[in-house]
């Protein structure tokens, strides 16, 4: 992930070892792919939300700003689901009370929903250990959960590279736009608002303009594909 401080700029890599380049250039070869809706591309991340209640009601000035005191009172957390297919501008959010197999697993079942028709979904998520097979069979039986997976085609970005999944870039526009410096109380404040914003998202179509190929990462980081490992 890039990043600058004091005019210097910064790069931060975990080590590029076999198993990195091979999962990087998965996820980019499919980045890469034409959009194909028997093949839809989705990315999934996790953000979790702190609840936080005002300690004094607000009021409205007579020029119409709202104040409100900076005084407040911390009332647990709980998690935001966010999934995008980046190319098509279609966007998931579900705000959940915490971060387990089970919530996860729904979080799934809701993707496959959305897709009747295709013949695989191509899931891009991090290395959580919750982000299994084993969580959908947990939750929904060895069947029911088993067969669920298999809608799927996940695709693990490396270690220390969640900059990979385009998930976090609807995050950060869902942490900017929505939450904000807004103050959410209950999980049905978070579900109002998280609901709005994937609304308007959808409508306007916010589709990621992904730049970073297979092609740039092998000149960033110098390493030729054709004498690694498979990983």
């Amino acid at each position: 992930m890039a990043s600058s401080r004091g005019g210097k700029k910064m790069w931060c890599v975990a080590a590029l070892d076999d198993e990195y380049i091979a999962r990087m250039e998965d996820v980019l070869a499919l980045y890469e792919k034409p959009i194909d809706p028997r093949e839809p591309v989705v990315c999934l991340d996790e953000k979790p939300v702190q609840f936080l209640a005002n300690v004094r009601p607000s009021s409205i000035r007579e020029d119409g700003v709202r104040r409100i005191d900076y005084e407040y009172r911390r009332q647990g957390t709980a998690n935001v689901f966010c999934a995008v297919e980046p190319r098509a501008g279609r966007h998931f959010v579900e705000a959940t009370p915490r971060r387990t197999k089970r919530h996860f697993a729904r979080m799934l079942k809701r993707l496959a929903r959305a897709y009747p028709v295709a013949d695989a979904i191509h899931l891009v998520v991090d290395n959580l250990n919750t982000h299994r097979e084993a969580s959908l069979i947990e939750t929904f039986g060895p069947e029911q959960g088993a067969a669920l997976w298999k809608r799927f085609r996940v695709h693990y970005t490396p270690k220390h590279a969640s900059w990979l999944n385009q998930a976090e870039i609807a995050i950060s526009m869902l942490a900017r736009e929505c939450l904000g410096q807004r103050r959410l109380g209950t999980l049905r404040e978070l579900r109002s608002q998280t609901r709005a914003w994937r609304r308007d998202a959808d409508r306007e179509r916010r589709v990621i303009d992904w730049r970073f190929t297979r092609r740039k990462a092998r000149a960033k980081f110098k390493y030729d594909p054709r004498l690694r490992s498979p990983g």
